[in-house]
């Protein structure tokens, strides 16, 4: 525990109260110890019964996780200052924001009708059509479709699924780097995210092992596209991965298939492998528009009823004008062209970056997906003197808990011309950061 902070109280309210106020002011930090029950009692001058209560309500409020032998501890909460980007700076070319080029996303039309009905929407949550089209768009990658439902975007359903299966305190294992709203969303949960290594390939395979070893109850990963690095899954590896994975059949896989149709990669996914416990989530947000927040997910079928329960008590369903919005775009010809001619510009405007870097020497990766991850030395002194040369890309920070430092760039919307000049400011940069701070 901070040495200048004293928890105080008489009750396990106050007690609770307390412990809150230091995490909230910044007395207890994230990792800090909290005294063992029997010697906080003694020092308060109350039973260990009352801070006993007090730790198990700060538990099941994510606040503070409890690590055997390791004791009780302050929980990691997301450090909103880093993970949040910050705001793009004027006259800069933002490259740091993730989004599609809205060149490749089709004009959203809802319906222009939409029938009455008497209460609500609870008894027949799902329009047949859209499921319809949602079990098409999972079995032609493999994925079973027999069980399918929908949610408000990847993240609201990683969220109710992570908290249907899991508690407070239980660990997840995420990709490291990784997508940083999933970074922030586990310990936002009260869970505890344990870092996978990440390769061109995904998951690394030995990596994943020892976080499974390590006790998580839950996997999170992207089978293609994966932010920040845009690596995917080969069937090779997909196949380790399984092989990992069967060792631990009662752990939560789920699978964020977000670039579904513009990653520029074919699906190997392990939601097509016959695991036990498992889910993918493909969401409308990368193709169709970031404003339809619709998901669409394809689970086990004790996971769907897991989802569906919680989802019932909570929101109810997903607006039936929004689900008639993404049906009618899902199956419209003209825009699966539209979407197709996003998908190829996006590899090409990927290669083309990464082709300019590697002619100046700069190693990068980004084989699929809107983005490319380029390690450096220092993130800070990138970002900044690109910003000198009219460039705005991302600290690395954000996307990592123990990976090494880089940056990310979103390629979607750079013209290939336009790449060989950020590719020649980036050698420049990397030069005096070199001349600044030895390499």
């Amino acid at each position: 525990m901070a040495a200048q902070y004293a928890i105080e109280g008489a009750t396990a309210k106050g007690i609770a109260a307390s412990v809150e106020r230091g995490v909230s002011e910044g007395g207890l930090a994230p990792g800090d110890a909290l005294p063992p029950v029997r010697r906080l009692a003694e020092e308060l001058g109350v039973s260990p019964g009352t801070v006993a209560t007090a730790y198990k309500e700060l538990r099941q409020r994510g606040l503070i996780v409890t690590r055997g032998r390791g004791g009780t501890v302050v929980a990691e909460v997301p450090s909103m200052a880093s993970r949040r980007p910050p705001r793009v700076p004027a006259g800069l070319v933002d490259l740091s924001a993730g989004f599609p080029d809205p060149a490749f996303l089709p004009v959203l039309r809802p319906p222009a009708a939409v029938a009455p009905v008497y209460g609500s929407h609870r008894a027949a949550p799902r329009l047949a059509h859209l499921e319809a089209l949602t079990r098409a768009w999972f079995e032609r990658d493999g994925v079973p479709a027999e069980h399918v439902t929908f949610a408000h975007g990847a993240l609201d359903c990683i969220a109710r699924l992570l908290s249907t299966e899991l508690r407070p305190g239980d660990s997840v294992a995420v990709e490291d780097p990784g997508f940083h709203h999933v970074l922030d969303l586990v310990p936002a949960l009260g869970l505890r995210a344990v870092p996978v290594a990440v390769d061109g390939e995904g998951l690394v395979p030995e990596s994943l092992r020892a976080a499974l070893r390590g006790g998580v109850r839950a996997v999170v990963c992207s089978p293609r596209g994966q932010c920040p690095t845009g690596a995917f899954f080969t069937r090779a590896r997909r196949d380790e991965l399984v092989e990992v994975l069967r060792e631990f059949p009662e752990v939560l896989v789920v699978e964020d298939d977000h670039n579904a149709e513009v990653g520029g990669a074919a699906a190997y996914t392990l939601a097509a492998a016959g695991l036990d416990r498992w889910a993918q989530v493909r969401t409308a947000s990368k193709h169709l528009g970031i404003d339809l927040r619709w998901a669409g997910v394809a689970c086990d079928a004790v996971t769907l009823a897991r989802h569906d329960r919680r989802m019932v008590m909570t929101s109810g369903w997903v607006s039936h004008v929004l689900q008639e919005t993404v049906a009618d775009l899902l199956a419209d010809g003209a825009v699966r062209d539209l979407v197709a001619a996003g998908e190829e510009a996006y590899a090409e405007r990927r290669s083309a970056l990464l082709g300019a870097l590697g002619s100046y020497g700069i190693r990068a990766v980004g084989a699929s997906g809107l983005n490319v991850w380029v390690p450096v030395r220092d993130e800070s002194a990138v970002v900044n003197g690109l910003r000198t040369q009219g460039w705005w890309v991302a600290a690395g920070a954000r996307f990592r808990i123990a990976a090494p430092p880089a940056v990310r760039i979103t390629t979607a919307t750079l013209a290939p011309a336009d790449a060989l000049r950020l590719a020649a400011d980036f050698a420049e940069v990397l030069g005096d950061a070199q001349a600044t701070y030895g390499g």
